[in-house]
């Protein structure tokens, strides 16, 4: 089963993660999402438990319990979506209207 952990205090380590869901059974994999540009801790992370059992047990009692001052928020993980989005094509663009760079006449003169 894999399991959202929300609220995450910013210093929390994978290991840290990983100790807090021993209690409660096996642990296949913990992850703490990270974000690309800051390489910091994003405040949430993801651990995968085998045993069904072991995993709603862990859910129960860790939802809501503190780590380092933060309560935690604690579920089961929405499964992801095949294609992932990503966002659609822009819209069209304004009304019409001269749009573009002025052209200089060159002497002056108006275009008609």
């Amino acid at each position: 089963m894999n399991i959202y952990v929300g609220n995450l205090p910013y210093t929390t380590t994978e290991d840290d993660l990983r100790e807090a869901f021993e209690r409660h059974g096996s642990v296949t994999s913990a992850k703490v999402v990270i974000d690309r540009d800051t390489n910091r801790s994003k405040g949430f992370g993801f651990i995968e438990m085998p045993e069904q059992d072991e995993a709603e047990a862990a859910v129960k009692a860790l939802d809501g319990a503190p780590m380092n001052g933060r309560p935690l928020r604690v579920n089961p993980a929405n499964p992801r979506t095949p294609g992932g989005g990503g966002g659609g094509p822009g819209g069209p663009g304004g009304p019409g209207g001269p749009g573009g760079m002025r052209r200089p006449s060159g002497d002056g003169q108006r275009m008609r």
